[in-house]
């Protein structure tokens, strides 16, 4: 599933491209009838919090977007005077800048869990049911802090915990932990005020960078050996995500695999042994 950052970083080339002028919605698919009610309209900005992603209208209306585990865009840049690509699969929405002068974006949206169109005060309430989001730069952590700090969950589940916390994935669970040599079975109550605000602290440094660069990297300059990750040698590299069966990068011990809460855990038994090194 798309982490936090991936949809920020939509959300700002989003409103780079279509901001301020109309815009054409369609849905090739047909599955998104309620496109008719913001096609033409302007434009205003996108946003996001957490794993949601807003389209902003003039009038009131929003586009609320959830990518789930398989949705993702397609971007074109359509030449100037060129009509766009035809859709080609299974293109939920459209969105595309009307007739003007040079290239033109258009954005496909396949496969999400969510695409509807809700009025303005719709928003407020989904942000409303989320945790504080890392790339907020106006989030309070000590909504996040006063939910663990009284909770018997692992910090490993509450990390992952859209309540608890915004836009943090398995990837940035998993390796925010490790960097900070906390184990993911400890219990939020145990854990302690200052270790939350550097998990905290870092989780916005990391995420910020994947927003500029569009990928998640962790592996501080000292600890990555140039080695290809499991998934292929364009994919970032990390310390335990997906390295199960691996040596760790610090301790040289093998990365340990489980379930937790019905999602993968990836953590180095050694140096995640309890307290933070």
């Amino acid at each position: 599933m798309p982490e936090g950052h991936t949809l920020h970083r939509l959300a700002r080339l989003h409103t780079e491209y279509f901001a301020g002028g109309p815009v054409r919605v369609s849905s090739p698919q047909g599955r998104f009838a309620d496109h008719v009610s913001v096609d033409g309209r302007y434009f205003d900005r996108a946003t996001a919090v957490g794993k949601h992603l807003f389209h902003h209208y003039e009038g009131g209306l929003a586009v609320h977007v959830h990518l789930g585990l398989y949705g993702f865009f397609d971007t074109h840049l359509v030449p100037e005077g060129q009509d766009p690509p035809a859709p080609v699969g299974q293109v939920r929405m459209r969105v595309g800048t009307t007739a003007g002068d040079g290239p033109a974006h258009v954005v496909d949206l396949r496969g999400p869990t969510r695409c509807e169109v809700i009025a303005e005060a719709g928003v407020a309430d989904v942000r409303d049911r989320l945790g504080p989001d890392p790339l907020d730069p106006a989030a309070d952590p000590d909504r996040a802090w006063a939910r663990i700090s009284r909770s018997a969950r692992t910090i490993g589940a509450l990390l992952m915990d859209q309540k608890v916390l915004a836009g943090v994935g398995n990837v940035y669970r998993a390796e925010v932990l490790f960097r900070h040599g906390i184990s993911p079975f400890l219990p939020g109550v145990e854990l302690r005020a200052g270790e939350f605000r550097a998990l905290w602290d870092d989780l916005v440094t990391l995420m910020e960078v994947g927003v500029e660069t569009g990928a998640i990297h962790t592996i501080r300059p000292e600890h990555d050996h140039g080695d290809v990750p499991r998934r292929g040698a364009d994919r970032p590299r990390n310390y335990v995500y997906q390295r199960d069966g691996w040596a760790c990068r610090v301790c040289g011990d093998e990365i340990a695999l489980q379930t937790m809460d019905a999602r993968t855990l990836f953590w180095c038994p050694t140096c995640q042994a309890g307290r933070p090194r």
